[in-house]
């Protein structure tokens, strides 16, 4: 057993998931289920209060856990760190009301945007924690390790804005790629949407194709958008659509850019190996390889290729991640290693499925 994490009790973190019912909650479970440092302590799931969890996921029966129980019910006073997997809009209110001794890495989108209007305009109701908003730290783990570090609350990113921020922000630094006409086209598995029934989501309407949704108008825009203008030191606006894949799990992002002052494809690759050397889980693939969702499936890992375009003075870049992994709960539990100290890839270090 490791030694004490920083602010936990004893040799083990003692977690509480709320919205354990979902899929990025499940997700939590499966992977702190072998993380040496955490022992799950409570699981909440309001419209399944009383159950097993087994009950909700039965690939989760093996392992021995607390029944789900509503949030009034959890007792604070035994839990050191709390994973917020609730739905955006309800989590504000929910982190404001819990006590100050408790970390928090919230993965629904409340504590993303910095500028409150934005937030308001992108989810239609004003922030109701705005001190909370201030204190939250942006959690792109691989580019925040510093803040996420002394941070009390982490807002996890996004799973598209992680497949988009991820390949651009080292360019948009190095300044090799220009700031307009920044091109993002993104496939993501039907689990992106969550566990709610919603008609689109019904297999007759996802099977045997796919199709763009939220053209224009997708909430994650201001989020990519809010991570390569800090990037940039300059406002950036990008064309950002999503697509529903008939598949379980998984993003791959298509991003197109014009690069600056005659860089090549090759230095574009060559900034983004320099970014992420000895990176655990950041893979720039060799080149004229492309990254597949298969080859990340069920892990913490990002895959990132470079290619020349057809047309002169452009590029495109291919990343690919899991949605419930990178894009949710691993890059949460990365973070959470990182706030308390612990070595980042710890119960993160599985391969992917395949296939």
């Amino acid at each position: 057993m490791a030694g004490k994490a920083n602010g936990t009790s004893g040799n083990q973190v003692r977690i509480a998931i709320l919205g354990a019912s979902g899929y990025t909650g499940a997700e939590l479970v499966r992977l702190l289920a072998r993380h040496p440092n955490a022992r799950i302590v409570a699981l909440t799931g309001d419209r399944n209060a009383g159950q097993p969890l087994a009950q909700v996921f039965p690939h989760l029966r093996a392992l021995k856990l607390p029944d789900l129980i509503k949030i009034e019910d959890v007792r604070w006073d035994g839990v050191d760190l709390v994973f917020c997997a609730l739905p955006h809009g309800t989590t504000q209110k929910v982190i404001a009301g819990l006590p100050a001794h408790l970390k928090v890495v919230d993965l629904s989108a409340d504590f993303r945007l910095k500028d409150a209007a934005e937030y308001a305009r992108w989810y239609g109701h004003p922030h109701q924690a705005l001190e909370l908003q201030k204190e939250a730290v942006y959690g792109l783990t691989e580019i925040k390790r510093a803040a996420v570090k002394a941070a009390r609350l982490v807002a996890n990113p996004g799973c598209y804005p992680t497949s988009a921020q991820l390949p651009l922000i080292p360019l948009l630094a190095d300044g090799l790629v220009e700031e307009d006409g920044i091109i993002v086209d993104s496939k993501s598995g039907v689990t992106g949407a969550g566990r709610s029934l919603k008609e689109a989501n019904l297999y007759p309407e996802a099977a045997e194709g796919i199709h763009a949704y939220a053209v224009g108008s997708h909430r994650h825009g201001p989020e990519i958008e809010q991570g390569l203008a800090e990037a940039a030191g300059k406002p950036i606006t990008v064309t950002f659509t999503p697509h529903l894949m008939p598949m379980s799990r998984g993003i791959l992002s298509t991003i197109y850019v014009k690069a600056r002052n005659g860089a090549k494809a090759d230095d574009l690759r060559a900034s983004l190996l320099r970014a992420y050397e000895g990176e655990p889980f950041v893979t720039v693939v060799p080149q004229g390889e492309s990254p597949a969702t298969r080859h990340v499936r069920g892990s913490n890992h990002v895959h990132i290729g470079v290619f020349p375009a057809r047309a002169t003075g452009r590029a495109v870049l291919v990343c690919a991640i899991d949605n419930l992994v990178k894009g949710a709960s691993g890059q949460a539990v990365q973070n959470m290693n990182v706030m308390l100290g612990l070595p980042e890839t710890t119960a993160l270090d599985q391969q992917p499925m395949f296939p």
